[in-house]
């Protein structure tokens, strides 16, 4: 297939820094959409697949999973969007679309598995995908996205992982006016989550482990901050919350917030990956009909609905903005949560 060359930053080792490097992009099929990239989040499964944390990064490695940018080409076929205009890719770049997950636009959940926009098998080059730390990407126009226009678009990035990841269960588990929801941590999954709570319409609750994140909570919407070392706030919100969306990205005892739950409340572990510790304490669950969950990121046209809804509500995420020259020191600063919330890379510095 003919291919086209491409400047990226990626690595090629677990232990060496993001560099660039020139990648591989097919030429526009008659379904395909070439983007020039403005914009990348910066997510913290880009270091933890570069540093191969999970134990199956494939080098080398272009990461980047929150990309906006401009489309420079359309394949003949092509409805969606047009040369010219504003688009977006997430973390999925192509599915089966046959099996029963793709018919009900579950891509994520994809029974024959979904093709991630970096590290995915590249049905069309072999190989591996590359992500977003890069010029250019051609994707499938099944899974380009739509940006409304009056968004900042470098802060609608970061919408594209850390907003579908936290705006899929707040739609599952049907938030709405009226409804009490929990979060637990305040990064970027944090923020997104009270900020879509909010705009949903329901009473938005902080967990946190210190007073220090009361005002930020605050100013991004939060209704109300609880300590969750001080036991007498959390018997304050005992049997409160419908829903807790846990952002928590690493081991941590889940069993307080438990009992923070309404009757039939669900937690949803959205942040870590891997087994809990220390035990989980079902009788809490048994008494109450308390669920303890778990979600990934969203379909497509989920997706869709979140940037749809984000223009409605003039949504977006908290940024800094960086160059890609500086991302290996990015990655150290997020390791530290000295970010808030997400970082942004301005593309034009690969230029």
């Amino acid at each position: 297939m003919e291919t086209i060359k491409v400047k990226a930053f990626g690595t090629d080792s677990t232990t060496a820094p993001l560099k660039e490097m020139s990648i591989d992009r097919r030429v526009t099929l008659p379904n395909d959409i070439e983007i020039e990239i403005l914009y990348c989040g910066v997510c913290h499964s880009d270091l933890h697949t570069a540093r191969n944390d999970w134990g199956f990064t494939t080098y080398p490695v272009v990461p980047g999973h929150e990309i906006v940018g401009r489309v420079t080409k359309t394949g003949d076929k092509v409805t969606k969007l047009k040369v010219g205009d504003i688009a977006a890719v997430g973390c999925l770049v192509d599915s089966c679309r046959t099996c029963s997950s793709c018919e009900q636009d579950l891509e994520q959940y994809c029974l024959n598995g979904w093709v991630g926009t970096y590290g995915g098998q590249d049905k069309h080059l072999g190989g591996f995908t590359h992500g977003g730390y890069s010029q250019k990407i051609v994707v499938d126009e099944a899974f380009v996205l739509k940006v409304p226009a009056n968004l900042d678009l470098a802060a609608v990035a970061p919408l594209l992982c850390a907003g579908i990841t936290t705006w899929s269960p707040l739609r599952h588990w049907k938030v709405g006016k009226g409804s009490k929801v929990a979060v637990v941590g305040l990064g970027g999954l944090g923020h997104m989550a009270i900020k879509l709570a909010k705009g949903l319409g329901a009473d938005v609750t902080l967990f946190s482990r210190t007073p220090d994140k009361e005002k930020d909570a605050k100013e991004l919407g939060a209704d109300a901050v609880i300590i969750s070392t001080d036991a007498a706030q959390m018997a304050s919100v005992a049997g409160k919350f419908d829903v807790i969306i846990d952002t928590v990205p690493y081991v941590h005892d889940i069993n307080p917030y438990i009992g923070t739950l309404a009757i039939s409340g669900t937690i949803v572990i959205v942040g870590y990956l891997g087994g809990l510790e220390p035990f989980l304490n079902t009788v809490p669950m048994i008494m109450g009909r308390k669920s303890v969950a778990a979600s990934l990121i969203g379909g497509i046209a989920e997706t869709q609905e979140m940037l749809d809804f984000c223009g409605e509500h003039n949504i977006v995420s908290e940024i800094e903005v960086i160059k890609m020259q500086d991302i290996n020191e990015a990655y150290e600063r997020m390791l530290k949560s000295d970010v808030r919330y997400r970082f942004v890379i301005d593309m034009s510095s690969l230029q």
